[in-house]
């Protein structure tokens, strides 16, 4: 029995060992996830098309450098061309929740609290141009790919621990060595997320460079944050690279530029009165979005999100909102297996 136990636990995973997230699976889950957000978007027609005008200068200059081979092996592994279509957008969504993310498909997402915070049009496109880098260098499917590696982990720690625990206790070690299978491989994923978030401000300060913004307030929103405290976190327990050491990366990327770099600079979109104006409309758009339960929803899913380039560890609200969503599916699904109970057992 203990043989087979291990031969059930290493087919599983190697099934799971050797999954591939493709761009379509990215899209497709990007998409739901778009849907179920939609009602809490900022729908304001100056703000939504300010938005969309950043987005198209970082997608811009991005194609430029995609034509002169820029990027990573993950960005040039498949056909990039949906990366740089109208389809991709730069959604502004009312929640108090301090944010930007992507899901790596068709879709950039800034929270009107960051936008609040952004002092000039430089600091929320040196944001977004970091979020796009995220889809440029398809951190999502390889956030995705690691997953498998978790859950074969903790598969083959449950293995283990059967064995270990023989017959008697073999299902009471195995839970324990899937739990500690998984904490294991989780942290040493930090690792990896930190390297991916290094590479979004690595390629995004190049989108932003050469979409014309001022690349020596690239970091300003990140020293914001230092400044309003959230740089509190050791690296080694975060999934994060420091705010402190991505400042001191960008103004390194600063001192390294080309001396051509100084023609590639454009008039922001909006100058600070305006940008100041948008800002406004944001806030009056947000203040009259309705609050039925569908936007409430979406709020608590905004808060369980990642945090993915903003604050180097995860918040409490963030923790609190993500029980609350797998609470809330749980229960849904224990009513819905009753109801199929229910509706058999009438039927029988």
């Amino acid at each position: 029995m203990n043989t087979l136990k291990l031969l059930v636990v290493f087919a599983l995973t190697t099934i799971l060992a050797t999954g591939c997230a493709t761009d379509k699976a990215v899209i497709s889950q990007a998409s739901q996830t778009n849907q179920q957000l939609d009602p809490a978007f900022v729908t304001d027609p100056q703000v939504v098309a300010y938005f969309g005008q950043i987005g198209d200068r970082i997608i811009a200059a991005a194609k430029e450098l995609d034509a002169q081979g820029y990027g990573p092996k993950s960005h040039k592994s498949n056909d990039n061309s949906w990366m740089f279509t109208k389809d991709i957008k730069f959604h502004l969504v009312n929640s108090k929740t301090l944010n930007a993310f992507t899901t790596g498909g068709d879709h950039v997402y800034v929270y009107n609290s960051l936008f609040q915070m952004c002092k000039d049009e430089n600091e929320l496109a040196s944001v977004m141009s970091h979020e796009y880098g995220h889809i440029y260098c398809r951190h999502v499917a390889k956030g995705m790919n690691r997953q498998y590696g978790v859950y074969a982990a903790m598969l083959a720690a449950a293995g283990g621990g059967y064995l270990l625990g023989g017959k008697e206790n073999g299902a009471q070690y195995a839970a324990v060595g899937a739990g500690a299978g998984g904490a294991a491989a989780q942290f040493l994923n930090m690792g990896f997320t930190r390297d991916d978030e290094a590479q979004a401000d690595e390629v995004g300060f190049a989108f932003y460079t050469h979409a014309g913004w001022d690349p020596n307030e690239f970091s300003a929103f990140f020293q914001d944050m230092i400044n309003a405290g959230y740089d509190k976190t050791p690296a080694i327990a975060s999934d994060h690279p420091t705010l402190a050491s991505r400042v001191e990366a960008a103004n390194k990327r600063v001192k390294a530029l080309p001396p051509e770099a100084a023609q590639w600079r454009k008039p922001p979109i909006a100058d600070v009165a305006q940008f100041r104006a948008l800002q406004q409309r944001a806030n009056a758009a947000a203040a009259h979005t309705p609050s039925d339960q569908q936007l409430a929803n979406s709020q608590q899913l905004l808060q369980a999100l990642p945090r993915s380039c903003i604050i180097p560890y995860t918040p409490k609200d963030e923790v609190e909102a993500r029980q609350a969503v797998a609470q809330r599916a749980q229960s849904g699904q224990t009513t819905s297996t009753s109801k199929k109970k229910k509706h058999s057992d009438s039927g029988s």
